[in-house]
């Protein structure tokens, strides 16, 4: 059901004909003989060997950004904060089962036609209502704080959020087709897998369009939320749970294949 993956050895081959008689650092075939032409010097211009790569400090990032400068993380979470504002809200559901919709990406929106420079920023804030498996695109203005265009989309399947995927991990592990996967990493750590952050997990939406056969469990996959995933022991071996669909809507595991 789950198979450990097997870690492929690659073999370097050093470039050339090097071989053991080459004195340390010489080119390739080479005869020891440094750029500059005499033999063993240092490459370095003062003789020394560089030093570390310095990396420049990132200028400190301000509450609001200019013009098309990216959402800074305040303006991310008042985006959001402006976008659930409707008393709606409380009645939608995230992919765990929890008040309100589930968030899956805040961007910053395009300006209108016309509008010059000092036009205000606007935030597309995106969400899925497990409730009535729709989409929600909310778009505000962080300047004003109003949701100046709201939309809602039913059969819209955007690329899944690592919430829903640690959601449909979980799913999996608590599932009876867990047993294979929780088998596998004890076979490769010698450890019990009890957690989500034991794994190393990605994933994405189960497109049923793209595949050949669709067992009638995964009918309503696209209607619904539904996800594949990959997983790996935590700098270690492949587990494969490719052939675990998870029906976030319907809270279900489907072996496929």
């Amino acid at each position: 059901m789950a198979v450990t993956g097997t870690a492929v050895a690659v073999a370097v081959t050093l470039p050339g004909s090097a071989g053991a008689d080459e004195a340390p650092g010489a080119p390739p075939g080479g005869t020891g003989q440094a750029a500059s032409g005499t033999p063993g010097s240092d490459p370095s211009a003062d003789g020394r060997p560089p030093g570390p790569a310095t990396l420049a400090s990132a200028p400190p990032e301000g509450k609001k950004g200019i013009g098309t400068d990216p959402l800074t993380d305040d303006e991310l979470k008042r985006a959001e904060a402006l976008a659930l504002t409707p008393p709606a809200a409380s009645a939608q559901r995230n992919a765990e089962g929890g008040r309100g919709p589930q968030h899956l990406a805040t961007e910053l929106a395009d300006p209108r036609p016309g509008e010059q420079a000092g036009a205000p920023r606007r935030a597309q804030v995106r969400f899925y209502d497990y409730t009535s498996d729709t989409l929600l695109t909310r778009t505000v203005n962080l300047d004003t704080g109003k949701v100046e265009e709201s939309g809602a989309q039913r059969g819209v399947q955007p690329s899944a959020h690592p919430e829903e995927l640690r959601a449909a991990l979980r799913l999996i592990l608590d599932s009876p087709l867990g047993k294979g996967v929780k088998e596998d990493y004890k076979d490769a750590t010698g450890k019990d897998l009890t957690s989500t952050d034991q794994l190393w997990f990605n994933g994405d939406v189960y497109r049923t369009y793209r595949e050949k056969d669709v067992p009638a469990s995964l009918a309503k996959c696209g209607e619904h939320r539904c996800v594949r995933l990959v997983t790996k022991v935590l700098n270690g071996s492949w587990i494969d749970t490719r052939n675990l669909i998870v029906d976030l809507s319907a809270q279900t595991v489907t072996r496929v294949g």
